[in-house]
């Protein structure tokens, strides 16, 4: 496919990694020489010193062949332009980068759809969602939901139950590690499904005989009812509900996740360092946010706004460094839900490696609702998870797929793929090896990172 990228910046030069190691036809503008100087040696791609906006750029781009034409430069009003121009000039698909809440409102998307604008994202929404997911419970790192939340994806970190290192979380009451997931199968199967494991620095596509071991991430697919069973097992039935939430920072994300969690959340804190920006935030956040000045790292200051009461840290800063450490320091201080927004790829291992919990980047985020255009089957929705290297895809299922004539079983799926569950008819169930899928279900898949394009032809 020929897919044009407007914007040379953090999420632009992510897409355009990420579609050529795909073997995509990637061409990248902007009007900064100086930043697609790197690109054009590092990846392969074509790079064109033009702006976006220009017609006769996009014209040397050669839109009018474009497959898919993204817009994520810094500016919302050229990312709409350009997007807008190269639909009239060709491309067959336009997406682009916006700043605006109010855009996102499904009549004002139809709106711009007629203007040839046919998807918005907004990074900061997204990943507020997802900040808003993965806090809903403080045992769990990260949370998927699927089918209005009856069908979820969970990744649950195994704790040893004698920890080499005093300042890790021992648990004594694990009743999965040490066990194979046929072992647990045969106790549990009906409950839910072991999809992954995360171990060191490698995603694991589980076997039978694959046994759970300490500090193993586990990625479980289960439905909302059996959600209690794996806390029990994992042996976090002491981890406490989450009910206040402290965000360190507060930039763009810390207001759209003030939203996302109000609802969820009793108390909401933000502290800021900048006595600017917080004269600012009250007429942004969502009500009952309470707003306070000072840095993250003041331990002063956090104690005497309740830190000791705190459930979840979110560390939302634009230093990774200080969110990761943030995060260490709560847990430390007994804090078992901690998020960080860690937007440099190459720290991820490290966040890890020091248990923080659970990580948001908003260019991994961008990138799996991008990519959910590129695929041929009808797919719903799609996650690039942070820490798992592996992806997650929810198809619908057309009539004469070749996933309706054999049981899942006997579809000789790639290796490193795995269909955890399903929604028929409003109703979520686990999926077996016995199960067949009809036309119209709605499949959740699990696979490792680049392996989802091979699902294509097997959905469409």
């Amino acid at each position: 496919m020929k897919i044009v990228i407007a914007g040379a910046g953090a999420v632009g030069t992510h897409l355009a990694r990420m579609l050529s190691n795909d073997n995509q036809d990637v061409v990248l503008i902007d009007a900064n020489e100086s930043k697609l100087a790197r690109w054009s040696n590092e990846l392969d791609i074509m790079t064109l010193v033009r702006q976006p906006t220009s017609i006769a750029g996009l014209k040397d781009a050669e839109v009018n062949r474009a497959d898919l034409f993204i817009a994520v430069t810094p500016n919302e009003s050229e990312n709409l332009t350009c997007a807008m121009l190269a639909k009239q000039l060709g491309a067959k698909k336009t997406v682009a980068r916006v700043d605006n809440y109010e855009y996102m409102k499904p009549e004002n998307l139809e709106y711009f759809k007629s203007m040839g604008v046919e998807s918005l994202i907004y990074p900061e929404l997204l990943a507020a969602e997802d900040i808003a997911a993965s806090s809903r419970y403080s045992w769990v790192r990260q949370l998927w939901e699927f089918n209005g939340g009856e069908l979820l994806l969970l990744s649950v970190k195994m704790h040893d139950a004698n920890p080499k290192d005093e300042r890790e979380i021992s648990n004594k009451e694990n009743k999965l590690v040490g066990h194979t997931l046929k072992e647990i199968g045969r106790a549990h199967g009906h409950s839910f499904h072991v999809v992954a494991i995360r171990r060191d620095d490698e995603t694991i596509s589980p076997h039978g005989d694959e046994r759970i071991l300490p500090r193993d991430l586990v990625f479980f697919m289960t439905t909302k009812d059996n959600l209690p069973i794996i806390r029990h097992l994992t042996g976090k039935d002491d981890y406490p509900s989450v009910k206040n939430s402290l965000i360190i920072g507060g930039g763009k994300l810390s207001v759209r996740a003030s939203w996302t969690l109000a609802p969820l959340h009793n108390n909401v804190k933000i502290i800021e360092s900048n006595p600017a920006r917080t004269e600012q935030l009250p007429s942004l956040v969502a009500p009952k946010t309470m707003i306070l000045q000072g840095e993250g790292y003041d331990m002063d200051l956090l104690n005497d706004e309740g830190y000791g009461s705190t459930e979840a840290l979110i560390a939302l800063t634009d230093n990774d460094q200080q969110n990761i450490l943030a995060c260490v320091a709560a847990r430390r201080r007994g804090i078992r839900k901690t998020i960080a927004q860690v937007e440099n790829l190459d720290y991820f291992d490290m966040a890890n490696d020091l248990d923080i919990g659970t990580i948001i980047n908003k260019k991994m985020i961008a990138a799996s609702h991008i990519y959910r255009m590129l695929l041929k089957g009808d797919v719903d929705n799609v996650k690039m998870l942070t820490i798992g290297k592996a992806d997650v895809a929810e198809f619908i299922v057309k009539p004469d797929s070749k996933v309706t004539k054999k049981k899942v079983m006997d579809l000789c799926l790639p290796f490193g793929m795995n269909i955890g569950g399903m929604s028929r008819d409003g109703k979520s169930m686990l999926v077996s090896g016995a199960t067949q899928l009809q036309a119209g279900d709605k499949v959740v898949v699990f696979c490792v990172s680049g392996t989802l394009r091979k699902l294509d032809k097997y959905f469409k």
